[in-house]
């Protein structure tokens, strides 16, 4: 695409931004009707115009006149038409003022709240497409936001902050978008993400104190139960005069501000809308009809902490405000009240930060499909799998480094004490004894939680040389190169990259271990090393006469099967004690390693190995497709 449009249909006001592909600036606002932010409505003229904007409003010999239908689109079928008439001439408007041109290469990302299911955003989609739109998608409102912010220069928020928890409120004229986003997901609220709470409370209650005020309040009530349009426009105006007030509340305490309206309709008449500390006041606190009774100020606070409960210890790092009314400094100090630890930020120009983001994330959208396709082929190319097996030597050496010892505590002093106590019988019968119990330790949560830390190391080794190839990638589709560093995040809590000795190992490719090490330990400790091991020592010189007369009377192969076959007393096997035994295991310790090493390097099935580099490399595969979906930022 050579273009990425956005085009955010509010229930009040909407905006168009548009970007090029190459464009190194943000995405620049698409006047219509010479409104960078225009009135969401419509009017179907007695001679077939339709207009669309603020003159929609007001102008005369209109045969159907509708504003703020967006907001009943999941609730009254008819607004699907109003949609659909809207849209249509916000795309008369662009063709005729050749901010688009017909077979251009460019695509349209449209806005909807977060709280719209699937089903919801085809059926809104399908409108624009029957329309004649060029290619089409619904993304999250909320999540627009978000990319603008990260997007912006004046913000400065990378794409790090979508590792953590961000919430994102979108505070428009109907619906107030709450969208708590963690690891670039967004993540299920008790709010369904959407509360019926806008900045139109807030005008409806400041048109209704500015007529109640007005010497001709009773001709202006006339109008407005004469002619919705009238009134719609009217609260239109009122919001604008509130932003205004409120951007510099400061400015506005000693200086008046006030917007007079002039109505036209059976004779003009003037209205007079103003703002001051007082009015301000009343708009927060002042319960309204449409809040069953409640003021804006305990929905939104209320909202707020349900929102805090709901999320619970994943408490945004970030709080992203956006929509004309987060420019209120009594929003930003509820918010703040809220979440006391949260960096609480509002973009420099939130009317347009959604049409923005929508822009940056068609190209966005249109970039990452390469990059998706260049790990794709990374994966399928073999790199990944000879990386590990270039390095998986290493990792049997940590893993015998690691287990050896632990395996001699946990099994050879318990076999140990069995056969001291007399549990066990004869020195034969350890073998087994000692195979049993090396299996099970071997597949422990002790074992596998000893295997963690030496694997970490061990993929820091493949990630470095991992990052010769996904470095590359990344500079080539703007993406921060971190973003598939395995190295960023070994321990990152939103990614399970660590490999315990349970994923590392299945049972199968285990059993080349457990049988070398089972081998290994056997013909040392038992069947014929074992009598070396029980004499050894002052303590075994009793056992070692035993040993010195049946060498006299069987012979030495006759005397070590005769030994082992044995049943010797508990008493004499008691002379052995458990230190003398344990110096014997900490002396063998490093022929052990040294001899399992040997049968892993030199003797290992390559069947088994070769399974085993399969699976880590997948597991990383499949990591790395993990760390690719968060930078996506994925657009729902």
């Amino acid at each position: 695409m050579e273009k990425y449009y956005g085009f955010d249909l509010g229930d009040a006001e909407s905006a168009i931004s548009v970007l090029l592909k190459e464009q190194k600036t943000p995405p620049d606002i698409i006047p219509v009707r010479n409104a960078g932010s225009f009135v969401t409505a419509y009017a179907a003229m007695s001679d077939g115009q339709l207009l669309i904007g603020e003159n929609a409003c007001y102008a005369s010999g209109a045969v159907r006149r509708k504003l703020r239908f967006k907001s009943r689109f999941l609730t009254d079928s008819s607004s699907e038409g109003d949609i659909r008439s809207f849209a249509a001439g916000v795309l008369g408007e662009l063709y005729a003022a050749g901010d688009l041109v017909k077979g251009a290469d460019c695509c349209f990302y449209i806005g909807c709240p977060a709280g719209w299911n699937r089903n919801a955003r085809e059926q809104y989609r399908a409108i624009f497409e029957a329309i004649g739109y060029p290619p089409a998608r619904i993304v999250s409102e909320s999540r627009a936001a978000l990319v603008s912010a990260c997007q912006s220069r004046h913000l400065q928020v990378g794409y790090d902050i979508l590792s953590k928890p961000v919430l994102v409120v979108d505070i428009g004229s109907s619906t107030t978008d709450f969208a708590h986003v963690c690891g670039g997901k967004e993540v299920e609220m008790r709010t369904a993400g959407e509360v019926t709470l806008g900045g139109g409370v807030m005008d409806e209650i400041l048109l209704e104190e500015s007529v109640r005020r007005s010497p001709d309040e009773k001709e202006i009530r006339r109008v407005f139960e004469k002619s919705e349009p009238w009134k719609n426009y009217c609260e239109f105006a009122a919001r604008r005069l509130k932003e205004r007030y409120f951007s510099d509340e400061e400015y506005f305490r000693d200086e008046p501000c006030a917007e007079t309206v002039l109505i036209r309709l059976d004779r003009p008449i003037r209205l007079k809308i103003a703002m001051d500390s007082e009015i301000a006041e009343l708009l927060l606190e002042k319960p309204s009809d449409r809040l069953g009774g409640r003021s804006f100020r305990s929905v939104f606070v209320s909202s707020l902490r349900e929102i805090r409960e709901g999320i619970g210890g994943e408490a945004p790092e970030l709080v992203f405000m956006t929509g004309g009314v987060s420019k209120l400094p009594a929003v930003r100090k509820w918010c703040m009240e809220a979440f006391p630890d949260s960096v609480i930020i509002t973009g420099a120009e939130p009317e347009f930060s959604v049409s923005r983001g929508l822009a940056y994330c068609g190209r966005i959208d249109d970039e990452l499909r390469d990059f998706r396709r260049e790990i794709e082929e990374l994966k399928a190319s073999g790199v990944i799998e000879d990386i590990v097996a270039s390095e998986i030597d290493s990792l049997y050496r940590s893993a015998v480094e690691t287990l050896v010892e632990p395996i001699l505590e946990n099994a050879g002093m318990t076999v140990f004490e069995r056969w001291r106590s007399g549990e066990i019988r004869r020195l034969s019968d350890t073998d087994d004894a000692l195979k049993e119990e090396i299996t099970a330790y071997l597949r422990s949560d002790e074992a596998r939680e000893l295997l963690i830390k030496p694997i970490s190391s061990w993929l820091n080794l493949v990630a470095d040389k991992l990052e010769e190839y996904t470095v590359p990638i990344c500079i080539r589709h703007n993406v921060p190169y971190t973003a598939l560093s395995l190295n960023s995040y070994l321990n990152a809590s939103d990614i399970d990259i660590r490999l315990d000795a349970k994923n590392m190992f299945a049972v199968q490719e285990i059993t080349l271990m457990i049988d070398s090490i089972i081998s290994i330990l056997v013909g040392l400790i038992c069947g014929g090393s074992g009598i070396a091991v029980i004499s050894a020592g002052p303590n075994g010189i009793i056992a070692g006469a035993l040993v010195s007369l049946l060498v006299l009377i069987l012979g030495k192969k006759k005397m070590e099967k005769a030994l082992l076959d044995l049943s010797l007393p508990v008493p004499v096997r008691k002379l052995i004690t458990e230190s003398a035994f344990r110096s014997r295991l900490g002396m063998i310790a490093g022929s052990v390693k040294k001899d399992l090493l040997r049968s892993f390097e030199e003797d290992k099935n390559e069947e088994i190995t070769g399974r085993m580099v399969d699976e880590i490399a997948a597991q990383i595969e499949e990591c790395l497709t993990k760390m690719a979906e968060v930078v996506e930022i994925p657009l729902g």
